[in-house]
Order: structure tokens, then C-alpha cells, then sequence
């Protein structure tokens, strides 16, 4: 049975290689580790015409590859395993699998030739990290930097913000870099992220928005809205309520939204798992681009295995989320819900403890930003002594974390009606 689940693991990785032909030097697996003989040798396959730099398919593998009568014959059933969404869950279970029957055959080297239990430690240790090899030393790290004083910092790696007051305090969003931020409902949250998408995009970047909460349309109204100054009461009903000048520059307002090449996953109940096979699958289309994770919002992620609460459950996304970074050398702006403690404080400015289900944000986040609007809480006073509404509204970047910089407050212009955010002081920098 258990030889039955491995050769099934077996043709799922390979099915899904042949599907996506850059996993086969992307990943860590080698041939030795499968167990059949067969998958070993169309592994070999798929390797040497990848590094080859030629395409792998079932013709390419045929026709210049030596797989005999066996491999010939599997080739024609693996399309049917292909899974890109649960490969990375198949991969863990194959390498895990592999280092197993490892371990069992170390263990009886080890009796029959008398080991010492440092011996066996030292073994045991190569085994659990030789799945991958990188360099350590950093002599090539140390000459690669040795001029940095002389030139001016390379930032084509930081995606710029465009608030020149939260400039100041975390640049931008850094490849490799989680960034959180958090507020209450109704603060203006799922607003930024689309700002610092459209910014994203139109710099020539690649957005791509993960929005578990509100579906494709929802937001894709409120882009509009941002792009074109637009009231959102009027995107309820474009034809009835639009001016004759709002009308005549609707082609261009979606013609620059399309510009910002943003992607938008709306599915609800995603596991990072699923977001990083959408990602593979976005960046494969775009490898010139670099990209930018939106996610809306940390506490609706899906967990892939149950835990007992829901802070261990956020301690994991977390965690995931910081892994899934690295691995993309990209940033991840991820957004998160505040608890109900900061309402009952006389100043209701957010802090770390009010991190909703916190787990290990503080922890594994690279910069935490609060979003904090002192109208938010002036509001119901100001409807009952029938005073006009402001047209526009402070909303202050509460850097609370920051990993490679200081921690402060920024200052913008909210338009709630049309979800703007331009410069609270000096010249308005719209997007």
C-alpha cells in the first residue's frame, strides 16, 4: 500500500513538471529519491532537456530521450495526475517519504557497522539538509558589495509606496518583505491595498490581489472609482448617475487601469498553497515583471491542517506567509483585522496587543503599519449635530514595526467617497 501511495505522489510531481516545465529545476527533488525505477528515468528525462533549455513534453521525451518500453508507456497516463495546485503539498509528502526509507537504511548502516551516536547525529543532520545546497561563504557577497559607498543604492528591487511621508520610514515594500496593515472595519484598509496596487502597476510592476472577502466586481468598481475620482454611489449605476464628462472619460479611466496589469484572485477560502500556485502560474506569464502580493485579509486565510484555535492557525499563516516571501523574492502586503480592545481606550490609536488572533504576526511581519482615522470616531457626533461632512479625512500610517528602518507616523488626504489617498501636506500625489 504504501509503495501504491508513492508511485501515485510519483506521477502527480511528474504529471504536473511536464504541465509546468520550470518546477523540474525549480524544486529540490533529484532522481535518486523516487522510489520506481521508471519515474527515476523520466525524471533524468525531463532534467536533461530542461537544462538544455528545451521544452518537456510527451513528444520532446519521446523523440530525444531513451526511456524504454516502460517510461514510454507511463508517459501517456501522467497528464491524467497533474495536480499545480497541490504540488507543493505532494512534493513535502514525496521528500518526507524519501527521507524515511533514508533514515531506515542510515539506521541499519549504522548497527551493522557500530556507529557512534555522533556519528549517527551527524548523518542524521546531512540527511534533513541536503535537500538543498547553497553557497555559505561570503567572500563573493563581500566583494559584490565593496563599492556600495561609491554609487547610488540600486531601489529597483523596493516597489514604491508614493506617500512621501511613509517613504521616509520603510522606502517602500522590499522583495522577500511581509508587511501587515491593520485597522478596524470600515478604517479604509481594502482602499490602500488598492492604492498601493494601481501605484504598483502603473511603476510598471505586477499586483496581484488575493481578495478573499469582497468578490472580482466589488473591487474591480472600487479601482475605478480610485483611477477615475469617481463617487462609489455613482458605480452602483454608471448609466443612470454619471455626468456627460464622467461617461466620456470611462474608456480612458479603464485603459490606464489596464496599464497597471493587476490580477485578482476572488476565491474564497484560499490556503497560501493555493496562492502560491496562482503566483507560479501569474509570474510564468509575466517573467519580466516583478511582482507584489496583495492578500485581503490575514485572519480569512485558510489553514491547511487544523490546529486547535484559531491563534494557532494564525501563527501558521504567518509563518507561511513569510516563507512563501522568500521563496518569491517579492513583497507581501497582507492586511489584518484589529479587535474590539482599542474601541473601549480613551485614545483609540492602535498598538501590536491589538492585533486581532495574533499568533505570530509581530514576530514573523517585516513592517507593521496601523491605519488610523480620528473621523472614524467623530463621525456618529458629527451626523447628529448635522454637520457637513469634510471632503476629505486625515489618515494616519501608524508604522508600529520596522524591521530595517524607524518606526513614526505618516500623514495623507482620505476621500472616502472615491477611495483616494493623496499627500496630507504639500503637492497632491495622485495616482
Amino acid at each position: 500500500m504504501q509503495e501504491l501511495s508513492t508511485e501515485l505522489l510519483e506521477k502527480s510531481i511528474l504529471g504536473t513538471m511536464m504541465q509546468e516545465n520550470h518546477l523540474i529545476l525549480d524544486s529540490d527533488i533529484r532522481a535518486e529519491m523516487f522510489l520506481s525505477h521508471t519515474n527515476r528515468a523520466i525524471f533524468q528525462g525531463m532534467k536533461q532537456l530542461a537544462n538544455a533549455n528545451k521544452p518537456v513534453d510527451y513528444i520532446t521525451l519521446l523523440t530525444e530521450v531513451d526511456l524504454g518500453e516502460a517510461g514510454a508507456n507511463d508517459l501517456t497516463t501522467l497528464a491524467s495526475f497533474a495536480n499545480l495546485e497541490k504540488f507543493e503539498d505532494y512534493t513535502e509528502l514525496f521528500m518526507n517519504g524519501w527521507r524515511e526509507r533514508q533514515k531506515i537504511s542510515l539506521l541499519y548502516e549504522a548497527q551493522a557497522e557500530n556507529w557512534t551516536i555522533d556519528q549517527i547525529q551527524t548523518r542524521l543532520d546531512q540527511l534533513l539538509t541536503n535537500t538543498a545546497t547553497i553557497e555559505t561563504s561570503i567572500d563573493d557577497d563581500l566583494i559584490a558589495i565593496s563599492e556600495r559607498p561609491f554609487y547610488p543604492e540600486d531601489t529597483s528591487n523596493i516597489i514604491p509606496v508614493n506617500i512621501k511621508g511613509l517613504a521616509k520610514l520603510i522606502t517602500g515594500f522590499r522583495q522577500g518583505e511581509v508587511t501587515i496593515i491593520a485597522g478596524r472595519p470600515s478604517m479604509g484598509k481594502t482602499d490602500v491595498m488598492n492604492y498601493f496596487a494601481l501605484c504598483a502597476g502603473l511603476n510598471g510592476y505586477l499586483p496581484i490581489i488575493f481578495s478573499l472577502e469582497m468578490n472580482r466586481r466589488m473591487l474591480l468598481d472600487r479601482l475605478i472609482a480610485l483611477k477615475g475620482n469617481i463617487s462609489r454611489l455613482k458605480m452602483r449605476n454608471p448609466y443612470k448617475y454619471f455626468s456627460q464628462k464622467q461617461k466620456d472619460e470611462w474608456m480612458n479611466v479603464l485603459s490606464d487601469i489596464k496599464k497597471a496589469n493587476i490580477h485578482i484572485d476572488d476565491r474564497a477560502g484560499l490556503t497560501v498553497s493555493q496562492m502560491r500556485a496562482q503566483i507560479r502560474k501569474v509570474m510564468k506569464k509575466y517573467p519580466e515583471k516583478k511582482p507584489i502580493i496583495f492578500i485581503d485579509y490575514l485572519q480569512i486565510i485558510a489553514c491547511e491542517e487544523y490546529r486547535q484555535n484559531q491563534y494557532l492557525n494564525i501563527a501558521y499563516i504567518s509563518s507561511q506567509l513569510k516563507v512563501m516571501a522568500k521563496d518569491f523574492e517579492c513583497p507581501i502586503v497582507c492586511l489584518a483585522q484589529l479587535n474590539r480592545a482599542v474601541e473601549s481606550r480613551h485614545n483609540k490609536r492602535p498598538v501590536m496587543s491589538d492585533l486581532r488572533d495574533s499568533g505570530n504576526i509581530e514576530q514573523d511581519a517585516d513592517v507593521i503599519i496601523f491605519l488610523f482615522r480620528e473621523s472614524y470616531y467623530e463621525q456618529w457626533q458629527s451626523e447628529q449635530a448635522n454637520q457637513p461632512k469634510p471632503e476629505y479625512e486625515s489618515l494616519e500610517f501608524i508604522v508600529a514595526k520596522n524591521r530595517n528602518g524607524p518606526t513614526g507616523i505618516a500623514y495623507a488626504k482620505y476621500y472616502k467617497t472615491t477611495g483616494r489617498i493623496v499627500e496630507k501636506v504639500g503637492e497632491e500625489a495622485e495616482v
